[in-house]
């Protein structure tokens, strides 16, 4: 097998690095248009309880994204075009959404479903782009991911200054973006499948390949640790968003402090790397997500505004601090001809097993905690179901903490038993891995 040293990566220019850049803008314009407002016009339009169901759909597209990633994205077709191709058709389904709301609940959420299973792949398919074109990931890759943090802001204050949280417009406009942003890929540098012209056999079509890596037990503790963190996580993007509306303020605005707070993080991130290390990245982001729920359980029954805001900003680094390293961890321990196999499953445990069990779980708790009140009558209900996210939170950070070693450095072997040794990017005295 090929090995992929750091004088073989491409050069990365400022050129490449602004497309990136507008890549990642878009990318995640596309999703926050519409995703935290999904819950306020899914009331409004009388479909609230069917709330929980909507938001298993991109979950389970991302489910169905590895295996699209194994057979597509790392064999046969360059990266970029199959990325324009998933964004225009995704973009198209989204002009549907008024016209099959107003026909009901099935044809919304087939519509709804149409979207995610061509966006979630391509969750994967930008980190491929991105990490294929760099140079050193742990400085590089935060500064270009930050502007998808920036364009979700856009999005959120969008909606919020036109007045359209509860209606259909996101939607739109959502498909709008997504129809640019896949004219746009044409552009983005040539990224072609690493495993191209070699013979496949099912079991690497299917993303087998990216199996191998749980042969490193501390992989094995990151993948189970993601999967679980990503329940409670399913919590806030389904139901923060009623919480702030239950406190009668703006969705999309007040949502968007999360990801105004993720652009900080994630412009320190390369410091906090260096200092603390691949273990204690994920372990501070998962400590995040414990004191965010605290600060809603503490904060909701009185509608002290300012802690669900403080609440709302631990996001940053929630998102950045495990996501973020999470990325740039698996991307290490993958073989060149594995990376879109790795990046997708990735995807399939957190934002697909992970938070479509959680989706359901949280939204089974929330009917029997909070169920149908709203306003000043659901505040005084969501202590209880915030403080149990709170402690399912930690208790998953403690058995991180306890079982996960950084082995980012390790040599990973591959499905057919070959070694993929690649020389650390950064120097061991920087990365301060514990």
């Amino acid at each position: 097998m090929t090995t992929t040293t750091a004088s073989e990566r491409p050069s990365s220019s400022a050129g490449i690095m602004t497309l990136l850049s507008i890549m990642m803008f878009l990318e995640f314009f596309v999703w926050g248009a519409w995703y935290v407002t999904m819950s306020t016009f899914m009331t409004e339009a009388k479909m609230a309880s069917s709330i929980g169901l909507a938001y298993m759909l991109c979950p389970l597209a991302a489910i169905v994204s590895p295996f699209f990633l194994g057979m597509v994205a790392d064999r046969f077709f360059a990266s970029e075009k199959v990325l324009a191709v998933l964004m225009i058709i995704g973009g198209a389904a989204m002009f549907l959404v008024p016209g099959a709301a107003k026909q009901g609940v099935a044809p919304f959420l087939g519509v709804i479903l149409i979207h995610a299973l061509c966006y979630m792949p391509t969750l994967g398919l930008t980190n491929t782009i991105a990490f294929a074109n760099m140079t050193n990931q742990e400085k590089q890759f935060p500064l270009v991911r930050v502007f998808g943090t920036l364009g979700w802001i856009v999005a959120g204050l969008m909606i919020s200054f036109m007045g359209v949280d509860k209606t259909a417009t996101p939607f739109l406009l959502a498909g709008g973006a997504a129809v640019i942003m896949g004219l746009f890929s044409f552009a983005l540098p040539h990224t072609p499948p690493p495993a191209k012209g070699k013979q496949a056999s099912i079991g690497e079509i299917l993303g087998a390949d990216a199996l191998a890596l749980f042969k490193s037990k501390s992989f094995g503790v990151f993948a189970i640790a993601s999967f679980l963190i990503c329940i409670p996580l399913a919590a806030y993007y389904s139901y923060a968003g009623r919480l702030v509306n239950d406190l009668g303020r703006p969705v999309g605005s007040t949502m968007s402090i999360g990801q105004a707070a993720e652009v900080i993080f994630m412009l320190l991130m390369p410091l906090f790397f260096a200092r603390l290390g691949v273990k204690w990245m994920l372990a501070l982001g998962m400590l995040s997500w414990v004191v965010r729920y605290a600060l809603f359980a503490a904060g909701a029954p009185n509608a002290v505004f300012w802690m669900i805001i403080l609440g709302i900003a631990l996001h940053g680094m929630c998102y950045d601090f495990f996501f973020v390293t999470g990325f740039i961890y698996t991307d290490k321990k993958a073989t060149k001809e594995i990376r879109g196999q790795a990046q997708g499953l990735l995807v399939l445990i957190t934002q697909g097993l992970g938070l479509g069990i959680g989706a359901y779980l949280t939204g089974e708790y929330f009917n029997q905690t909070v169920g149908a009140a709203t306003g000043t009558a659901a505040l005084a209900l969501y202590p209880k179901f915030w403080w149990a996210c709170a402690a399912f939170a930690l208790v998953v950070l403690v058995a991180f903490t306890l079982f996960f070693r950084d082995d980012s450095r390790e040599p990973v072997a591959d499905a057919r038993g070959a070694r993929d040794v690649k020389p650390p990017s950064i120097e061991p005295a920087e990365t301060g891995a514990v």
